[in-house]
């Protein structure tokens, strides 16, 4: 398999490190709107590493990315950039007539008059109003297949399939207990993705009644996370599974809540009051002349840069789907999880924990396409493939997956 892996930021250069341990893959150009960036990610390989090279696109450019596409001979474009790139490259791929895959979809827009009541647009709309010319073209496009979304979709999936034979709830939860050394504010992942998901309304589904929105950090519950993480309260957030798993899956809810804590909600809330959570551009004084730029861009260039946090943190992160539901007449709760150690991350791969879960996903899917074992055409999330052919190379890959029965 020849992939074009567009972005070489945290999660890109951690695909690289986790790729180049499996035979699957033939061919890995790494690009990226910094060229020395895309050229560290595959120098820190080693010299005895050939099939990996790095390439300079800018990942707004359609024609360019396609061309890139083209003169390497891709079989997939597998998108590691931040969401506003999610479909110049998605429709790079269709262009070009490749398989993509990308870990997060395309933007949301809040609705114009009641954010907290009903959606606008939704993640994902763009890209599936392109599902049928996606499976015109015998393509596919696997959205979403990251960690969350994407390993937790899988494991929706499996639970459906295996577990249950009705789901009352489908129920995202993510929890950490990462600390970073010499910083009072250091998020472990992309501060751009993060107050875009954190701050847009969350999305919750439920049966007969479809999609519809909440506020901010809303329905706070203490969750109990495995290995030793402990209780963490969660909340609600906009994240891709709530608006992915009932298109293929029935539950008469699907949820999602995240692992905040009361201190970095204050200062997203914060930014958020004074402005600085937003994407439209505003003008500077600067040296040579006023220059515009997005506040939400400045507070990230003000921020350590996550995939650097390696050597600083201490802690596990854990990603998981609760399901709530009933097997052979009778009640069933359990809780599908992936908890990985940050001391083992570094250690085996020099990659931070959050970052090096998430990039490990994809590689597996990769993977799976690769061989067959996944096969198919249209714009799909990971819940609409048989979820035991992942969750068998996980193990392969030294990253076991747990189950704990709740009740």
């Amino acid at each position: 398999m020849r992939v074009l892996l567009v972005g070489a930021g945290g999660v890109g250069t951690a695909v690289t490190r986790i790729a180049a341990r499996r035979d699957f893959l033939t061919r890995m150009v790494v690009a990226d709107y910094d060229l020395a960036r895309a050229e560290a990610a595959v120098a820190a390989l080693g010299d005895g590493e050939e099939r990996f090279s790095a390439r300079r696109v800018d990942a707004s450019d359609e024609a360019a990315v396609r061309r890139l596409l083209v003169e390497e001979g891709c079989d997939v474009l597998l998108n590691a950039t931040d969401p506003r790139f999610v479909m110049p490259l998605f429709n790079s791929a269709l262009a070009a007539g490749v398989h993509y895959l990308d870990m997060a979809m395309s933007l949301s827009v809040p609705h114009p008059t009641v954010p907290y009541e009903q959606c606008g647009v939704k993640l994902g709309d763009e890209q599936f109003a392109l599902a049928d010319a996606w499976e015109s073209a015998d393509r596919l496009a696997l959205v979403g297949m990251g960690v969350e979304p994407g390993l937790s979709d899988v494991f929706a999936r499996y639970a459906a399939d295996e577990l249950f034979d009705e789901i009352e709830e489908l129920g995202v939860r993510d929890g950490a207990d990462l600390t970073v050394d010499g910083y009072d504010f250091a998020p472990s992942f992309n501060i751009w993705t993060t107050i875009e998901e954190c701050l847009n309304p969350p999305v919750v589904y439920e049966e007969g009644r479809g999609w519809f929105t909440t506020a901010p950090f809303s329905e706070p519950e203490v969750f109990v996370f495995p290995e030793g993480i402990g209780p963490v309260e969660c909340v609600n957030v906009e994240h891709e599974e709530v608006l992915l798993m009932p298109r293929w899956l029935d539950a008469r809810r699907v949820t999602f809540k995240y692992g905040l804590g009361d201190d970095f909600i204050t200062k997203l809330k914060t930014l958020h009051e004074l402005g600085l959570d937003s994407t439209a551009k505003v003008t500077v004084p600067g040296a040579d002349g006023p220059v515009q730029v997005s506040p939400r861009d400045v507070v990230a260039a003000c921020l350590p840069d996550p995939a650097t946090l390696g050597d600083r943190m201490k802690g596990k992160t854990c990603a998981g789907t609760w399901v709530k539901g009933t097997k052979d007449g009778s009640p069933r709760e359990v809780y599908l999880y992936h908890v990985v150690d940050n001391e083992w991350t570094m250690r085996e791969y020099g990659s931070q924990a959050v970052v090096w879960q998430t990039a490990l996903n994809p590689v597996v899917a990769l993977e799976l396409i690769a061989t067959g074992a996944w096969k198919a055409s249209g714009v799909l999330g990971p819940e609409a493939l048989p979820p035991r052919p992942f969750l068998d190379l996980l193990d392969v890959y030294g990253s076991p997956w747990g189950l704990r029965e709740e009740r």
